[in-house]
């Protein structure tokens, strides 16, 4: 049943250029380009083949927002992903979508970031102190600082998105310059400030600790194959650029969309590659690949990293605040990440209520035309993941999730070709039909090769989802009163 619309209950179109640049780039870049070298490394040994991990994966997310960008450029209404699933595959498929998101995806994101940045405190106060903190402790449950910290940053950034999405989009833009400040002082860091040797790059892992890292996808273990291991440092570096779809979630808002959209999709997409590529030279210049496989799990080589600037004695001056800009950056960055994934997140649930698939009170608008009822369920939900603790098992499993939804959204190009020849399109998809059958191809090897090498994690994921499917019963079957079936 579709809502009554005026024009106090419309969307504001109030994100430009910049701000839906940000939307995309504060969503990607979080922790991933920092954390996730050590776990590459350790999967394919080397700085070559970690290096073209990270350029192949960002050319597989670049060949999916190329896809992206002609049908959100045709569709630029709030839910994105949700609204093409829905008109190429039915109400079903977009609302498992919508489900994954709203319930999963999202809010164990803005948990994430909001651990993310407590750690980062925890670190700026000399360690320990929050960590160590008990907030809570029952016989059920114990609730540390560190909790209580990332479920206050999740209350103020919900707060934040509250007021017009205008004021939202200058908040990401200026999180946004941080992030990308935040990798090129460590990038051009490595080669100004630290020392190191381009013959690192000729170097393989020779027994690096490798903690928490599984043996089939470990480089140099019994049990280890090259398919096996690339295919994990794909999914790591796939983390890393996770979020290059997020524009669509807003669509509804971006002013002159049929410009903006596919400029702020496609242009971010490489910016981001061609930061990540550069910082991970930087790691590689200053580490070789053991010293780098041997960086404690608790810790990131970007740190280790900046930990050498000026002779690597953080003792002094110099070096003692190189190290506090890094983790003072980080904090920022992880702030970023939570303000854009609120953002973007809230708008799933937004859309569903007006197709009458989610309570018809999450589509509603604020006086500053937000769905505020759908940020705070979904400020709700991430404070939750936040206090139990359960949110990186939760995150893990949902990036199986999401790329089957990618390679579904992404084939619905075809679906929108072939029943609407004829219809507008700002922008058509570079490369159509060859980009978007790759994308599908590698997902699909992608998919492939994670169920074999972690089916728990894959069928857990597939099962989170499936759980949607009574509430979806629920929410659409016939009604009793007469009245409203005639409605």
């Amino acid at each position: 049943m579709a809502f009554e619309t005026d024009e106090r209950q419309a969307l504001l179109r109030g994100l430009g250029l910049a701000a839906a640049i940000s939307v995309i780039i504060g969503n990607v870049i979080g922790t991933g380009v920092f954390l996730k070298a050590r776990v590459m490394t350790c999967n394919v040994g080397d700085a070559t083949w970690v290096l073209v991990a990270w350029i192949a994966a960002g050319l597989l997310s670049l060949a999916g927002a190329l896809t992206y960008a002609e049908l959100t450029a045709m569709k630029p209404m709030a839910g994105g992903e949700y609204v093409f699933l829905r008109d190429a595959y039915g109400r079903l498929s977009s609302f498992l979508f919508g489900w994954m998101q709203m319930f999963i995806a999202k809010p164990g994101s803005q948990a994430a970031a909001g651990m993310a940045f407590a750690i980062g405190l925890n670190d700026f106060l000399g360690g320990g102190r929050l960590g160590e903190a008990v907030f809570l402790k029952t016989s059920f449950i114990e609730i540390s600082m560190i909790q209580v910290v990332a479920l206050m940053v999740i209350v103020i950034f919900t707060t934040l998105n509250a007021a017009t999405v205008t004021v939202s989009g200058h908040i990401a833009t200026v999180l946004t310059g941080v992030k990308i400040a935040l990798i090129a002082f460590v990038g051009v860091g490595a080669f100004v400030w630290a020392t190191g040797d381009f013959s690192h790059f000729s170097m393989v892992d020779t027994g690096g600790t490798c903690e928490k890292v599984a043996e089939n996808a470990r480089f140099g273990s019994a049990s280890y194959s090259f398919a096996a291991g690339f295919g994990a440092a794909m999914l790591g570096a796939l983390w890393g650029y996770d979020g290059w779809n997020n524009l669509t979630f807003v669509a509804g808002e971006v002013k002159d969309p049929n410009r903006n959209i596919p400029l702020a999709i496609i242009g971010s997409t490489i910016l981001i590659i061609l930061l990540y590529v550069f910082v991970h030279i930087g790691y590689f210049y200053v580490l070789d690949p053991t010293a780098i496989a041997s960086v404690p799990a608790s810790s990131s080589v970007a740190k280790v990293v900046v930990s050498g600037f000026f002779g690597g004695d953080v003792t002094t001056f110099a070096t003692g605040l190189a190290v506090v800009v890094f983790t003072v950056g980080l904090m920022l960055s992880s702030l970023g990440t939570l303000h854009t994934s609120i953002l973007s997140g809230s708008r799933v649930p937004y859309a569903m209520a007006h197709d009458g698939l989610m309570f018809r009170g999450l589509g509603k608008l604020s006086i500053t035309r937000v769905p505020v009822r759908a940020l705070l369920f979904q400020g709700f939900l991430a404070s939750v993941l936040a206090l139990s603790g359960s949110f990186d098992t939760l995150t893990d499993y949902v990036v199986f999730g999401s790329w089957i939804f990618y390679a579904l959204v992404t084939s619905s190009i075809f679906v929108f070709r072939r029943k609407h020849p004829d219809a507008l399109r700002p922008y058509r998809a570079w490369g159509y039909p060859v980009v978007p059958v790759v994308f599908l191809l590698v997902a699909g090897w992608l998919l492939i090769n994670t169920l074999v090498t972690s089916p728990t994690q894959s069928f857990t994921g597939l099962g989170l989802i499936i759980l949607g499917l009574p509430v979806y019963y629920y929410l659409n079957k016939p009604p009793t009163d007469p009245a409203e079936r005639n409605d």
